[in-house]
């Protein structure tokens, strides 16, 4: 009888043993991960390469369904459609449009937004400190007045230009600050607005004779488009401000001073990751750049000497990025 029980533990032990050992040896469950952004251009691109990395360096095993919208809302409600019925684990927005059109058309899925100016504005999160249900994510409301302060220590102006979209939440809440930044510092403020990408350069040259100057904002649609608008700005002889510095590098602009999308990225893949874990969204308030080290300023020497403008030497201390002879050096 004792040698019966001594074999049929044995027998269990094994078994046990073998159930163990099958377990730790099952490799972590693959997830996969929707993002859906507004349209292509270098932030929002470096933003999805940041979620990327983050989630690499976090050691998640990820597979990635990357869709672009093209600026087309109805586009961006199929891409919601399809991360539904794909059942991703997680949806990245990058960008306002494509975040509304997840929350509107997700069900049971995690949204994290992205590179979103004014979050409550657009509907996405009823309060800035916390999440709502499967929602929350990470802002890019730009310090607008600062922007164009900086603007008026390299050239003093009277009317300052400014494209945005007039379909996009983020562009016309930027629009609005941009307004009341000119109005406080007695600058006339000359809006036109688009609906698409193709619609910038006619815009700019409706514009570009009655304005001293240019300022864009992070208005996804007009920064597609920032060549020609630094090309007919250029030939017009009338200095750009960007608040996207990522974007800038590659055409003549004479300033930009915004976030860092990359670091923004990895911030997201940080929320990501959190949820992976088991962290609800609405537990999660929306994240805001504010570190030094999450702002670039770039300086384009090359353009104020074409534009007969001179930096003050501050200025080009201060920027961790400076375009002269045609070379980019970043510090």
């Amino acid at each position: 009888m004792k040698k019966r029980i001594s074999l049929l533990a044995a027998f269990f032990m094994v078994v046990l043993v073998a159930v163990s050992t099958a377990f730790a040896a099952e490799p972590p469950k693959k997830v996969l991960i929707g993002v859906s952004k507004i349209v292509s251009h270098p932030a929002l691109d470096a933003v999805v390469k940041g979620l990327q990395d983050e989630l690499a360096a976090a050691r998640v095993d990820a597979s990635y369904d990357l869709q672009n919208a093209n600026g087309d809302i109805n586009t961006a409600a199929s891409i919601a459609n399809k991360f539904q019925s794909e059942k991703v684990n997680v949806a990245v927005g990058v960008a306002t449009p494509t975040s509304q059109s997840l929350v509107k058309n997700l069900k049971g899925i995690p949204v994290v937004f992205t590179a979103v100016t004014d979050p409550v504005k657009a509907g996405l999160v009823a309060s800035l400190k916390k999440g709502d249900k499967n929602v929350t994510g990470v802002s890019d409301m730009t310090p607008v007045k600062q922007q164009i302060e900086l603007l008026l220590r390299i050239k003093k102006i009277k009317r300052l230009g400014h494209i945005y979209t007039s379909s996009e939440e983020n562009a016309v809440v930027l629009a609005g600050i941009v307004k009341q930044a000119c109005k406080e510092l007695n600058i006339q403020f000359v809006e036109t607005t688009v609906s698409k990408s193709s619609e910038v350069k006619q815009a700019v040259q409706a514009i570009i004779r009655r304005v001293d100057a240019l300022y864009v904002s992070t208005d996804n649609t007009v920064v597609s488009a920032l060549s020609a608008v630094s090309d007919v700005a250029m030939k017009a002889k009338v200095p750009v401000m960007s608040a996207d510095p990522s974007s800038a590098e590659a055409y003549p602009v004479l300033a930009a001073w915004g976030f860092d999308y990359y670091k923004m990225g990895r911030v997201t893949g940080k929320l990501v990751n959190d949820i992976l874990k088991g962290k609800k969204p609405e537990q999660i308030p929306t994240q805001f750049m504010t570190k030094t080290s999450d702002i670039d300023l770039l300086i384009n020497l090359d353009v104020a000497k074409k534009l007969g403008l001179t930096v003050p030497k501050d200025l080009v201390k201060t920027a961790n990025k400076v375009v002269e002879n045609g070379k980019l050096v970043k510090k």
